[in-house]
């Protein structure tokens, strides 16, 4: 039978206190339980001035940031309606069922004055995770890295095109010495410092809306002005670290500059895993000489359909130089400043050769294979995946930094983004990461208490 309330409660008058209002299992009492907020005092004392009338308590400040950001809310314009009627919320702050919410503005003008210029949000972020070391639920021996895309607050078809000079990496210098030690190595004279500066020049969409951004194009369909998260975590999830660049960004440049961050803070991992995008020569080197292990997966070859492979040319170590199937020698001729020992073949040799027209396209019939100065790091990565230790690093890939991604877009709003410039991302990013730490450092506590 259909029942129809016809008894309104709503003027219902009962003597009650917020804290009965909010669930004993409500997610709000786990952060609060987690960590004490009070660290963050020190941390902006010296931001302060001891003039003036009194300014909104800063812990109070940060904690209505990570309600924005622990649920998702879209804005602080949207978070401060949610605060004022939300007895959780309130709760949370330490707020009063008549006590005056701060203005939306409150926050952005307190990043502008004081927090603009700081590393506080980092701070903030490196403060939650040493409570997740003290509490033994940190595990970086094998670290995740990988990057997501961003969407720009920036209109697509706004834009002026540049030419722009192409940016050094962080392993440039040491490349430059080994090459030229190569070179001197096989008769060669090194080159001079001059001949590696940079004249390549490279021709880019700049937003007109947002100048840091950078211009992604995955496919035909995405195409957009977007910003890059890098960020490594454990095999439990946690965020160890995160660097923003812009979109057009390349992967492999942040590798070296993620696990350097993260050594510094946290620790030096055992492992680091990452997709096929960081499977290059100098990230190889970087880890093996390192002492940590990379488990990087299978890499297609590149080699045009219906030619003979590279790994079908026997490298010879001992006498520097490559034999094809048919059983000649390339010899070794140059290594270029990009790195590359480059061995050819005898053209008088191959003019005749049955496999020709598989092995080249060259209209002087001469083969070319290149081979990183590096290229024995590669290899040695690639025989390292076969282990199965490795196998079962890189198989939880997508349990941690993989999984982590997915949350943070789905639940903490990181799809896209309203804020603009690559410091504000940088903090949109620390707070997003802190967030999901603190969030799961809550859950995981409350579950062993």
């Amino acid at each position: 039978m259909m029942t129809r309330n016809n008894i309104t409660e709503r003027d219902q008058l009962e003597m009650l206190t917020i804290d009965q209002l909010v669930p004993q299992d409500h997610l709000v009492r786990k952060l609060e339980a987690a960590i004490d907020f009070s660290f963050i005092y020190p941390l902006v004392e010296h931001l302060y001035s001891t003039l003036g009338r009194p300014s909104i308590d800063p812990v109070v400040l940060i904690k209505m940031t990570f309600i924005q950001y622990v649920f998702g809310i879209r804005s602080m314009r949207q978070t401060i309606k949610e605060i004022e009627t939300n007895m959780a919320y309130r709760w949370f702050l330490g707020f009063g069922f008549y006590t005056e919410v701060p203005h939306f503005s409150t926050f952005g003008k307190n990043y502008e004055r004081r927090f603009k210029e700081t590393d506080l949000f980092e701070q903030i972020f490196y403060r939650i995770l040493k409570e997740i070391t003290d509490k033994g639920l940190l595990s970086a021996e094998h670290v995740f890295i990988d990057s997501t895309h961003v969407k720009a607050s920036a209109n697509k078809r706004k834009f002026e095109k540049k030419m722009v000079r192409k940016e050094a990496r962080a392993y440039e210098e040491k490349l430059q010495a080994e090459l030229n030690q190569d070179r001197v190595d096989n008769g060669k004279k090194p080159f001079p410092p001059e001949k590696f500066e940079s004249e390549e020049m490279k021709e880019i969409k700049e937003s007109t809306t947002d100048p840091e951004s950078g211009y992604y194009v995955k496919d035909e369909r995405t195409k957009q002005f977007a910003y890059s998260f890098h960020a490594a975590t454990d095999r439990n999830g946690f965020v160890l670290g995160s660097i923003v660049t812009p979109g057009n960004t390349h992967d492999s440049h942040m590798l070296q500059p993620l696990v350097e961050k993260v050594i510094e803070k946290v620790k030096k991992p055992l492992a680091v895993a990452a997709d096929a995008a960081y499977k290059t020569p100098a990230i190889c080197n970087f880890l093996i000489e390192n002492e940590i292990t990379p488990a990087l997966p299978y890499t297609r070859p590149k080699t045009k359909e219906g030619f003979m492979r590279k790994h079908e040319y026997i490298y010879d170590e001992h006498y520097d130089c490559y034999i094809c199937p048919q059983g000649e020698i390339l010899t070794y001729t140059t290594t270029t400043k990009e790195g590359y020992r480059q061995y050819k073949s005898n053209p008088l040799k191959c003019v005749n050769c049955p496999l020709l027209e598989q092995c080249t396209q060259s209209k002087n019939h001469q083969k070319l294979i290149q081979r990183h100065i590096w290229e024995g790091y590669v290899e040695e990565a690639e025989h390292l995946r076969y282990t199965k230790e490795v196998k079962e690093i890189y198989a939880r890939r997508k349990e941690s930094i993989e999984r982590v991604f997915a949350d943070a877009k789905e639940k903490h709003g990181m799809r896209w983004t309203t804020l603009r410039g690559l410091k504000k991302l940088s903090m949109q990013a620390m707070l997003t990461f802190s967030a999901m730490n603190l969030k799961k450092l809550a859950n995981w506590t409350s579950q062993l208490a």
